[in-house]
């Protein structure tokens, strides 16, 4: 089902389109390109874990020599730490997604403001804009350093 809704988002427009400031903010387009976006990375991601989960069952066997196995554990470890954050990331997609379809995507949690178009397109997964975002982290700076 997944791909399908992926090919159906990949069809409602054009591969070099790219949304503008001078279109409608969120407008029908908009939305396409952020969906197919998000259901492309989504995609890379569960791809990539795959690949991750056989090379760690590949590469499960014992070592004799401690160095070897220390290593191996090394590895294992951060590439269990780089699937955890991938499992995260599926989930904020899969919210973006969700925002997508309930016409809050696009719109600071914050504030209610748009978010602006640059800022989605690097990160799609934004719920904050770049001004909210900041204070978000000047926050967390003086809570931390207490």
């Amino acid at each position: 089902m997944r791909l399908e809704t992926t090919m159906r988002a990949k069809r409602k427009i054009p591969d070099d389109y790219r949304p503008s400031e001078d279109e409608p903010f969120m407008s029908e387009r908009q939305r396409a390109y952020f969906r197919r976006k998000l259901l492309i990375w989504r995609d890379e991601i569960l791809r990539s874990t795959k690949e991750t989960l056989q090379h760690l069952h590949d590469d499960s066997a014992q070592h004799a020599d401690i160095a070897d196995r220390a290593t191996s554990e090394t590895e294992r470890a951060l590439e269990l730490r780089a699937r955890d954050r991938q499992r995260k990331l599926i989930a904020k997609i899969d919210a973006a997604i969700m925002r997508l379809d309930d016409g809050t995507y696009g719109y600071c949690e914050e504030t209610g403001e748009p978010i602006s178009l640059k800022r989605l397109d690097a990160r799609p997964i934004a719920t904050l804009s770049v001004e909210a975002q900041e204070r978000h982290e000047r926050r967390e700076r003086v809570y931390r350093d207490e």
